[in-house]
């Protein structure tokens, strides 16, 4: 691992994990950022309450900062206890089960010459375990924490950018806060979108400036075989749903679902319709691929209007105890 010669004005890499199963692909993933091109400060390695693979973790890498997540359990405790303990002016996090390019970060890196830039994102590709089902559509590569069709093909700002592939200046967190812990990944549980909730509150406090998107920048994400069945698509969805319900609530409508108004109006009829016309020019998963899209939505959207009951509920509970609102 290259080492920046001034760790209090360098990069930090944080990457999160929580269970051993994923242990050769965490081995990996570090490896993946000690052959970076670019010299960082530091790498830190937030275990999620759990003191086997912490003590594992201590022995296993010499020179990297290993801290147990001193927050709630989940992906947003333990990415808000790496903020906390690195020490860099630009933070990356790269998910524990992913490898990213050896410049990876250099390319990240370089759009922060512009003061307007609060983030950069870079390009998640699918390293699947089993080849992807037929009637896996890519716009639904977001079920796997992957780059879907539908982002922009070359750089380009972006409402945020996708949780494990970013570099933030550490500024975002200093001024708005840290990633909402009652949002994202706990253990297996398929939530998601405290990226998501932290960019837009970011833009809102800062309208002028914004995220990137770069594809040059890329990572390859493992996804088992048990994350290519449709249960977990249906799951995956529904839980999305419900996240970004939680989204609206926090940041409202109008922004919480400006880039979903886009992708469901647009980028699913299109893949729709590229689904039936594979299908009938021979390609047998396409109806496949079509009925994935109109399933997905359909369970994504379930997710959210169950969301926003749930929330009307609690604040009906809320509103009837003396001296407790939202």
């Amino acid at each position: 691992m290259t080492l920046s010669s001034d760790p209090g004005n360098g990069i930090s890499v944080i990457i999160c994990a929580y269970t051993e199963k994923r242990w050769e692909k965490l081995v990996a993933a570090i490896q993946s950022i000690r052959s970076q091109t670019l010299p960082i400060a530091e790498l830190v390695l937030v275990i999620d309450h759990n003191p086997g693979l912490y003590q594992r973790s201590c022995e296993a890498f010499p020179g990297v900062l290993v801290v147990e997540n001193r927050e709630t359990r989940g992906l947003s405790g333990a990415r808000n206890t790496g903020i906390r303990a690195a020490h860099g002016d630009l933070l990356a996090f790269l998910d524990d089960d992913a490898v990213a390019a050896p410049d990876w970060l250099a390319l990240l890196c370089e759009h922060f010459s512009d003061d307007t830039v609060l983030g950069v994102g870079g390009l998640s590709e699918p390293d699947w375990e089993a080849e992807r089902p037929a009637w896996f559509p890519e716009e639904f590569l977001w079920v796997v924490g992957c780059s879907y069709r539908g982002l922009p093909q070359q750089i380009a700002a972006v409402r945020n950018p996708l949780g494990g592939c970013t570099c933030w200046r550490r500024e975002v967190f200093i001024t708005v806060g840290n990633f909402d812990s009652t949002l994202g990944h706990v253990g297996s549980l398929p939530a998601g979108c405290e990226e998501t909730e932290l960019s837009i509150r970011a833009t809102q406090r800062w309208p002028g400036r914004k995220f990137l998107y770069d594809p040059r920048s890329r990572i390859f994400h493992f996804v088992p075989q048990a994350r290519a069945r449709f249960s977990y698509f249906r799951s995956r969805c529904y839980a999305e749903g419900i996240s970004k319900a939680g989204v609206t609530r926090l940041v409202g409508p109008a922004d919480g679902l400006s880039a979903e108004r886009s992708y469901t109006f647009k980028t699913l009829p299109a893949g729709f319709l590229r689904g039936l016309a594979d299908f009938f020019s021979g390609d047998f998963g396409g109806l496949g691929r079509a009925g994935a899209i109109f399933l997905g939505l359909a369970f994504t959207a379930l997710g959210y209007l169950v969301g926003r009951v749930q929330q009307r509920l609690a604040g009906n509970v809320l509103q009837e105890k003396p001296g407790l609102s939202l």
